[in-house]
């Protein structure tokens, strides 16, 4: 499954397993949304 998402959805491997590992910890993909957001502001 995960390879045919990276396939045709042109998704980095290891960045699909990192949000897949991260939903299996029980972490809400709005979550992921705002650390990612909060990591590439500028201090």
């Amino acid at each position: 499954m995960l390879s045919s998402l990276i396939i045709e959805n042109g998704l980095d491997k290891e960045w699909a397993e990192l949000i897949l590992y991260a939903r299996d910890l029980g972490i809400t993909i709005d979550e992921i949304r705002e650390f990612l957001s909060q990591s590439s502001r500028p201090e």
